[in-house]
């Protein structure tokens, strides 16, 4: 019987990157590639993020008579047209289920002088009153102005802006609130600044460029 010998198909050459690294690599190599450690990528995160310098805002609301205030460096405008500004709280934060029912908030930028508004708003448990925000504690009162939206907003702020709610977005943990700016307003002052974990004051006079681009 006659015929030509059967030839073997020739071995299939990887096609994708993961096939080439499993015939190159040994155990050991892959290994290594595996991902970082979540709790590592956190704090990586949070150290990083230490880094930016911010301004100081106390975000605030109110629904039936009750008040709410937290302080927050995670404020940013957005757009001109139309005005809206954002704000990231904590999704279980009792503020984000207030400002859904009121549909309004106000955020107050603060001056150098309100250190301490700062760290009662920033005190889990202390952003939340009955009709107003007085003395607690080692925390003093708070005065507060009514918006013409009816939010609160903090009395002596640097700038103030009255928002009515455009958006609530999902951010992870948190949610993002967007504002649609109602009305703005800017008095005198230094603003209050944080940086790597500290309340921080602004030097005295701008630094200047002496013809080099900023």
């Amino acid at each position: 019987m006659s015929g030509a010998a059967p030839t073997a198909a020739p071995a299939a050459a990887p096609t994708a990157a993961s096939d080439l690294r499993a015939a190159v690599d040994g155990p050991e190599v892959r290994a290594a590639v595996e991902e970082p450690d979540v709790r590592t990528a956190a704090e990586d995160f949070r150290a990083a993020s230490r880094g930016w310098t911010s301004g100081v805002a106390v975000i605030t609301a109110r629904t039936g008579e009750e008040v709410f205030a937290k302080t927050v460096s995670s404020f940013s405008t957005l757009s001109l047209d139309p005005l809206l500004v954002t704000v990231a709280i904590g999704r279980h934060s009792p503020l984000v289920a207030a400002v859904r029912a009121s549909g309004h908030f106000g955020l107050s930028i603060l001056t150098n002088r309100q250190i301490s508004v700062a760290r009662r708003f920033a005190t889990p448990g202390a952003g939340r009153a009955r009709g107003a925000f007085a003395a607690v504690g080692a925390h003093a009162a708070v005065p507060m102005r009514t918006a013409a939206t009816g939010a609160p907003l903090v009395e002596d702020a640097l700038a103030r802006f009255d928002c009515r709610l455009h958006a609530d977005l999902p951010g992870g943990d948190h949610t993002i609130l967007v504002g649609r700016v109602a009305a703005a307003a800017r008095d005198d002052g230094t603003p209050l600044l944080y940086h790597d974990g500290q309340y921080r004051v602004l030097a005295p006079n701008p630094l200047t460029t002496n013809g080099v681009g900023a």
